[in-house]
């Protein structure tokens, strides 16, 4: 693992990923169970292979096989869910201080993505209910 400079952070460094993180949620809880559970898990498990020749050597292949293990276990628990996309926001950290960034031409992107990660994580960590039922209490989610 090699230095680079790390790349100064605006405002909208912080904004726009918090609102990614919103959007992505508002978007999973349209889909009905058993199906987001199942998507998101193997969703996760992708995410995980995202920084592979990201500039960390071997370290990026034990990163996604232990996410790849804790995202398995999301099959059946959104808490597993929510600790691979944890996983995944020190991963995206790491690479913003010592890796590539996630994203080539956008510096500043593997901070961004470990806002994003970080909002998402909360919502699987707290059981990933929809949040249309919240405001609209006969709406479940689309149907399959």
């Amino acid at each position: 693992m090699g230095t680079h400079a790390v790349p100064a952070l605006q405002p909208l460094n912080y904004i726009i990923p918090v609102v990614i993180g919103l959007v992505f949620i508002l978007i999973m809880s349209l889909v009905s169970e058993p199906s987001r559970q199942k998507f998101n898990a193997i969703f996760v498990a992708g995410a995980g292979a995202a920084y592979l020749s990201g500039g960390l050597g071997g370290w990026e292949f034990a990163f996604t096989a232990v996410a790849t293990v804790v995202a398995y276990k999301g099959l059946d628990s959104y808490r597993y869910i929510g600790l691979a996309w944890l996983l995944h926001t020190c991963w995206d950290i790491m690479h913003h201080l010592y890796g590539n960034p996630i994203v080539v031409f956008q510096p500043t992107s593997s901070f961004g993505c470990a806002i994003s990660d970080t909002v998402i994580a909360i919502w699987f960590l707290f059981g990933a209910p929809t949040v249309y039922k919240l405001s609209h209490p006969k709406r479940t989610g689309l149907q399959s």
